[in-house]
């Protein structure tokens, strides 16, 4: 399986993280999600997932931060449009970000924690990782579902995973 992401010199485009225009953020966070191309799909395939995550985050913030999951996209999917996370136009479920976390503000918004949310380094550029999981099954979890879940949710499931490093800007 492979997946491609556009960037920019190198970087995430601005408009998909802590440089956003405003109209591309909801509340101060960034919630326009990039495009992802994903070709070579596995037979047998039943349904893919994602995790967007930011490993740099835990010598800044002291865990991994949590910036997109979401499961039971269709196996056929080529293309998860910009701003699907938000447009509904991908038919998916999506968990929490670190956002509803009472180290990141407590927030309660379905439309920030339950979505994509853009990068926002605090210190330094960041690489962000972004995984495609190709699954024998779709997942059937629930609107908001936490990481933990997500991983035990799809022990012995993986057909497949392509993985990308994105950088982005401070």
């Amino acid at each position: 399986m492979r997946i491609f992401v556009e960037l920019d010199n190198g970087l995430l485009p601005d408009r998909f993280g802590k440089h956003a225009p405003e109209a591309y953020q909801l509340d101060g966070h960034p919630v326009r999600s990039f495009p992802i191309e994903i070709a070579d799909v596995p037979e047998g395939a039943r349904s893919l997932a994602l995790t967007f995550l930011d490993y740099d985050a835990v010598p800044v913030g002291g865990f991994c931060w949590i910036h997109w999951l979401a499961c039971d996209i269709a196996p056929d999917t080529t293309l998860v449009p910009e701003n699907a996370s938000a447009s509904g136009e991908l038919a998916c479920v999506q968990g929490s970000n670190s956002d509803w976390s009472p180290l990141a503000g407590s927030h309660t918004d379905p439309r920030i924690i339950h979505r994509y949310a853009g990068p926002y380094p605090p210190d330094k550029t960041h690489d962000y990782t972004l995984t495609v999981y190709a699954l024998d099954c779709e997942l059937g979890l629930s609107e908001g579902y936490f990481l933990n879940e997500f991983r035990r949710a799809v022990r012995g499931h993986v057909l497949d995973e392509a993985s990308l490093e994105l950088p982005s800007r401070a």
